[in-house]
């Protein structure tokens, strides 16, 4: 055995800095959009009134919601994830300005927005506390 230190490993270098006043690269795959851009998605809360399986789809879940006075109806893919019960009551965040589109035969008014985790699992995004529907998300 030998009574000399070990040196080791030599830390490696930092990433370099980006120039200043350089623009952030955008993550591989997705387009960078300006703060115009975004100021046109309008989120907002809403109650969940209402949820039924859809009858044509095993993984689509019809959600009707309140958002503020309105009503609109969401058609989503967390079936495998939540049941109709444990949607109903729920305060979700939603784009409230999304085109009308048909999924399967029903018309889905928006979109919720929620988080697919690593291990496989979803989480909704909801309001940590009592919030009234309709109010804007910002």
């Amino acid at each position: 055995m030998s009574d000399a230190p070990t040196n080791p490993a030599p830390a490696p270098a930092p990433a370099p800095a980006p120039a200043p006043g350089a623009a952030p690269a955008a993550p591989e795959g997705v387009a960078l959009i300006s703060i115009d851009d975004f100021g046109k998605v309008k989120l907002a809360t809403a109650e969940v009134v209402g949820a039924e399986p859809h009858p044509k789809a095993d993984r689509l879940l019809i959600l009707n919601l309140k958002v503020g006075e309105k009503a609109k109806r969401i058609v989503s893919g967390i079936r495998e994830f939540y049941s109709p019960e444990q949607m109903v009551g729920k305060t979700i965040v939603i784009v409230d300005n999304l085109q009308p589109a048909k999924l399967r035969g029903e018309v889905s008014e928006g979109m919720l927005l929620a988080v697919r985790l690593p291990e496989g699992g979803l989480r909704l995004l909801t309001t940590d506390g009592p919030a009234p529907s309709g109010l804007s998300v910002s």
